[in-house]
């Protein structure tokens, strides 16, 4: 099972964030077209970050750790889902602190 360890740990954050959606009622997962617009600049940049740290050979992952699911250049699935799991937690994280708050986005009264 320690194969799995890696996306263990992503199901474990989107569970301690994805509640918010329906108890706050924040809506992220709602606009799927602006989730998408906000996750594929983020996950693009980032893999090909990784793509180019695993060819340099300055970044590696424990193959006893991830599912052994690569992608061309070596990328595990499991890194490329940390990609998308990640921001929607944060931004789950943020509406819901707007929401809780009563603060439209980019108030600048801070």
């Amino acid at each position: 099972m320690r194969h799995l360890s890696y996306l263990a740990v992503l199901a474990g954050c989107l569970a301690c964030a994805i509640w918010l959606e329906p108890v706050l009622k924040v809506n992220v997962l709602r606009r799927g077209r602006r989730l998408l617009l906000t996750l594929l600049p983020v996950a693009v940049v980032f893999v090909l970050w990784d793509l180019a740290a695993i060819a340099a050979g300055h970044w590696t992952f424990d193959p006893e750790q991830t599912t052994g699911i690569l992608f061309p250049g070596g990328l595990p699935l499991d890194e490329v889902l940390f990609f998308l799991v990640v921001p929607v937690c944060a931004l789950l994280g943020f509406e819901a602190v707007r929401a809780v708050l009563r603060r439209p986005a980019g108030d600048g009264d801070g």
